[in-house]
């Protein structure tokens, strides 16, 4: 079994071209829900949905979140009445909130709530949030403390990033924690998400960091850093402002001690001594996944990559 750490669009992609070549029973995907929220009294989780729809087949390739062939008649109807609108909800997607949230007033756990919708989505393989409970990321930035979606969405990423504190006593999911621990469990990978914002979340629940450090299984990690820039989202910007290198080798001293190789892009191939002196392995190979082929190719380079290590203390 491969247990994939996932979080955002690439994160995403990178789980749909680990469900490309391996069957349901041989991966589980556990989701960062650091930037749920509550809007419009609706339970909202960006990461969920975007790995779900993303399996699916059904999300949007153009904008790279929400679904393909989405209408916005509500949104266009709350702006017309003054609303709140500044957070975008398509209709279909509305669809999906609507029914999380009935069923978390309902009494189910966020955990049984994503096994229905990736029942109803025909997601087979197994997707988990990383925590039933609540906790949030909140940013801290030269403009004070904001809730995740006010400076990712709302203020567009544009104050200056000083770190993150995590809010609220949450617990990692018993499947999560199953899925690092057990020993049916042949490699965990941590996707080319942004690991501030996707991957620490996950990391800053209680036992969970302890956990992959004692792991059995090898641990890979495939940079979100291409060519001095980030592939998605505000990356490279937030490494900048905290006075870090944008490259795969800052990523590489982001996860050590937590990962035995890390798979770089072939850009970044002279890179690679400075991440093996790390202690880290190194696998060059093209990561930029426009489509399913090349999520596909990827994944099948990183889970040959993970089965040829042996864990880097053994």
């Amino acid at each position: 079994m491969i247990a994939a750490l996932a979080g955002g669009v690439g994160g995403a992609r990178l789980c749909a071209g680990l469900a490309a070549v391996l069957a349901p029973h041989e991966l589980t995907v556990a989701v960062n829900t650091g930037d749920d929220f509550e809007h419009l009294g609706l339970s909202i989780s960006p990461d969920l949905d975007s790995v779900m729809y993303t399996l699916a087949g059904r999300h949007d390739t153009a904008r790279g979140w929400g679904l393909a062939g989405e209408s916005w008649r509500c949104m266009e109807a709350l702006k017309a009445l003054s609303g709140d609108d500044w957070f975008r909800l398509g209709d279909q997607d509305l669809a999906t909130h609507l029914h999380r949230t009935q069923r978390l007033r309902e009494g189910r756990r966020l955990s049984e709530v994503t096994r229905e919708l990736c029942q109803a989505l025909g997601v087979r393989h197994t997707v988990l949030p990383m925590t039933n409970g609540l906790l949030r990321t909140r940013i801290l930035s030269d403009a004070g403390e904001l809730a995740f979606q006010d400076y990712f969405v709302r203020h567009r990423c544009e104050p200056r990033f000083l770190g993150t504190r995590f809010e609220g006593e949450a617990h990692p999911t018993v499947e999560l924690l199953a899925a690092l621990g057990s020993p049916s469990t042949q490699a965990i990978v941590i996707c080319p998400s942004n690991p501030f914002l996707s991957i620490h979340p996950l990391l800053a629940l209680p036992g969970t960091r302890q956990a992959l450090a004692s792991r059995g299984a090898v641990a890979i990690a495939v940079s979100p850093v291409v060519g001095g820039a980030a592939v998605k989202g505000p990356l490279a910007k937030m490494m900048r402002e905290l006075g870090l290198p944008v490259s795969p080798v800052e990523i590489a001293r982001l996860y050590q001690g937590l990962i035995d190789g890390l798979v770089i892009d072939v850009a970044d191939a002279a890179q690679a001594p400075a991440i093996e002196a790390l202690g880290i392995a190194v696998s060059v190979q093209h990561t930029l996944m426009g489509d399913l082929p090349r999520q596909q190719a990827l994944a099948e380079g990183a889970l040959g990559f993970a089965r040829g290590l042996r864990r880097r203390d053994q």
